[in-house]
């Protein structure tokens, strides 16, 4: 009985996308920081970034209901709570719908109307904008759908501000460029995937080269938005130190997704993304712990 419970339990865990909800927390937690000049309150902070989980947890959990039939044809996917019938579909859209009512709730009574509503808005657009509309029909899903991944600084600067200002602007372009080279990396490893789920990922669009290009040009193009937290004032030298060498990192693997034209290239640049991404966050907070 107590491992079934444990199971079910971990079922709804896996709904949320957990990996993901890591990296979300990360891009809200420097803003923070950054938008109070100063660290806003531990407590605070806290509830803060639980808000932001929860929201992000409810958009995956309504977004894994949404592409249950698809999740159930495609390898990566189908061992996922509802396409192995671990939960059922009403159980997974009961707990996207009350978790967002949480996140909600819990972000007007910490942060205000306009944390809350700008949680409330990555959900919706999440579900509907990216899942329902944009992922089945067009190859331009993966850039669009950014905005709603990317939501997180958004979030955190309205919650210690009250309103979203030049922190939260500049880490959400961060996040927002970072993702169509991130997401297309899968695209182009797991291309037969998409095509029998019948998903309009780029490189079944336009061929795998022309997407590799875009790939490039992305990360060339995320390589000043890194670096203005510094003419801003925002950020110092260590920071700079450390984004150059992230930058040089990051596109040149991009480079070699664009020579190389392997899939072990793109899965490779997958991996470098999601470190990019840390690391360059980490060296925010790093940097502001030594002001």
């Amino acid at each position: 009985m107590a491992a079934s419970a444990l199971q079910t339990l971990w079922a709804f865990v896996a709904l949320t996308k957990p990996r993901i909800l890591l990296l979300v927390l990360f891009t809200g937690l420097p803003v923070m920081w950054m938008a109070a000049d100063g660290w806003p309150g531990a407590g605070f902070a806290a509830a803060v970034l639980l808000g932001i989980a929860m929201a992000a947890a409810a958009a995956n959990a309504l977004n894994c209901y949404v592409e249950r039939d698809l999740d159930a044809v495609m390898e990566r996917t189908r061992s996922r709570p509802l396409p192995s019938r671990e939960l059922s579909p009403r159980a997974a859209l009961v707990f996207g719908v009350g978790l967002s009512a949480l996140a909600t709730a819990l972000l007007y009574a910490v942060a205000g109307a306009l944390a809350a509503a700008l949680g409330v808005a990555s959900i919706l657009f999440y579900v509907f904008v990216y899942t329902v509309w944009l992922k089945p029909r067009s190859s331009w899903n993966a850039v669009v759908g950014g905005a709603a991944g990317a939501a997180a600084p958004l979030i955190a600067d309205a919650a210690v501000n009250g309103h979203v200002g030049p922190v939260g602007w500049l880490l959400f372009g961060i996040v927002f460029l970072w993702q169509p080279p991130h997401v297309w990396a899968i695209a182009l490893y797991r291309r037969s995937d998409y095509a029998r789920a019948g998903i309009p990922m780029l490189p079944l669009v336009i061929g795998d080269q022309p997407t590799r290009w875009r790939m490039l040009w992305y990360t060339l193009a995320l390589v000043p938005v890194t670096l203005a937290p510094l003419p801003l004032g925002l950020l110092g030298l260590p920071y700079l130190a450390a984004a150059l060498l992230l930058d040089a990192w990051f596109v040149w693997h991009a480079v070699r997704v664009l020579r190389e034209r392997s899939d072990a290239a793109a899965r490779r640049l997958f991996h470098v993304s999601l470190a990019y991404l840390f690391a360059l966050f980490l060296a925010m907070l790093v940097d502001r712990a030594l002001v």
